[in-house]
């Protein structure tokens, strides 16, 4: 019973740290860089990343429901933009919906991330197994959240989004694909492989030698 419950404390520490680094990042320019009046640049989806692959898929997806209330926190109320609609049903044009695009991709990220790390780790051997599996799954994470906000972004907002962003209804799914997906999100993706690689090693030892203890 004792052993339990230092593992549910220990439990809860881990994702108070993982939360605390995400409002740190959220609400300071570090989280959300902007890139156009309607599109920001984010690391928020990094600490998820690393939150499943170190911690597991469960505390990955608290981890990015944490990132899906910072996001819906800032589109409701700190610092609403034009497609703020996109995550919240508070802002002119949202609605239910808005929701599920704040919270699904999120929550999604660090299970996607967490899967695909240890699938790869059985398949990927070897003292360099561990950083190339990494490094995959950090991109994979990322492009879980860009894919899934833009795909639904385009699924249920087609029009609104083409209002916001200034093109025509049948120019968005290209606009999304080239200037967000390409554009903005295969960048993000490859700096979360090259920050997965980096600080998941480390963070993997450490909870190895301690799971060991």
């Amino acid at each position: 019973m004792e052993k339990q419950q230092k593992a549910n404390v220990r439990d809860m520490v881990e994702v108070a740290l993982f939360a605390a680094i995400m409002l740190v990042l959220a609400f300071t320019p570090l989280g959300y860089i902007p890139i156009t009046p309607t599109i920001n640049a984010t690391t928020m989806h990094i600490p998820v990343i690393l939150a499943g692959i170190v911690l597991g898929r469960k505390k990955g997806a608290i981890t990015g429901f944490i990132f899906g209330l910072t996001s819906f926190a800032k589109a409701s109320f700190f610092s609403p933009n034009i497609t703020s609609f996109l995550f919240t049903p508070f802002y002119p044009g949202g609605n239910v919906l808005s929701l599920v695009i704040c919270f699904v991709p999120r929550i999604l990220i660090g299970v996607v991330a967490a899967l695909v790390f240890e699938g790869l780790s059985k398949l990927i051997k070897g003292k360099d197994g561990d950083v190339a599996s990494l490094a995959i799954a950090g991109v994979c994470g990322s492009l879980t959240n860009t894919i899934l906000v833009m795909g639904m972004a385009y699924l249920f907002f087609a029009q609104q989004f083409a209002d916001a962003v200034g093109k025509e209804a049948g120019e968005v799914l290209g606009y999304i694909i080239t200037g967000v997906v390409v554009g903005n999100g295969v960048p993000e993706a490859i700096v979360a492989g090259i920050i997965t690689a980096g600080v998941g090693k480390a963070l993997l030892v450490v909870n190895r030698k301690r799971n060991l203890q």
